[in-house]
């Protein structure tokens, strides 16, 4: 049985928190998990841009003010070479030997990748259990398709669900692999 999962909600809600939790418990209860998640990067308390990091290790610059050539995003020039050599590597890799994919976030900046929207493509045609955030706004045909594949597992986030749908998550994905 597939089990995929899409989290959606207003910026600042937890989306990546509820990410790395779910990521975070199913690794301390043995299951290989990969993919990519997006942390946003501050100095002085101002944010400066966003990096990419691979589950399983590894991190690169997403997005910078004022970084060179690229495609933009408001302030913030999209660096496609680490969102590829690192995001998408780790959902490539992980569609081959993890047990469970996590993507945070198919939104604005990674959607400029065409490797990235192939590498989610390929995470949506394969049978790999999956978490998939996506922007909350977004009509781009992929964050649908992601949505309307989840089906009843499409969540959104809020304040009254955010502390629950993390172990829900876990306790559906451990049984799923054998190990709940």
């Amino acid at each position: 049985m597939r089990l995929l999962y899409a989290v959606t909600g207003r910026p600042g809600i937890g989306k990546t928190t509820l990410a790395l939790k779910v990521s975070d418990t199913l690794k301390k209860h043995g299951v290989k998990v990969d993919g990519m998640y997006t942390v946003e990067v501050r100095e002085g308390g101002v944010r400066m841009g966003f990096k990419v990091v691979r589950i399983s290790g590894g991190e690169g610059t997403l997005a910078w003010k004022g970084l060179g050539g690229g495609p933009r995003v408001g302030r913030y020039t999209v660096n496609l070479r680490d969102l590829e050599e690192v995001g998408v590597r780790g959902i490539l890799e992980g569609v081959e030997k993890a047990d469970f994919i996590v993507v945070d976030e198919v939104g604005p900046m990674e959607l400029y990748s065409r490797r990235f929207r192939e590498a989610v493509e390929r995470l949506l045609d394969s049978s790999k259990p999956a978490l998939i955030t996506v922007h909350y706004r977004s009509r781009d045909p992929l964050v649908l398709e992601v949505k309307r594949r989840a089906g009843g597992n499409l969540i959104i986030l809020d304040e009254g669900n955010r502390d629950r749908v993390p172990g829900m998550i876990v306790e559906r994905v451990l049984r799923l692999v054998g190990r709940g």
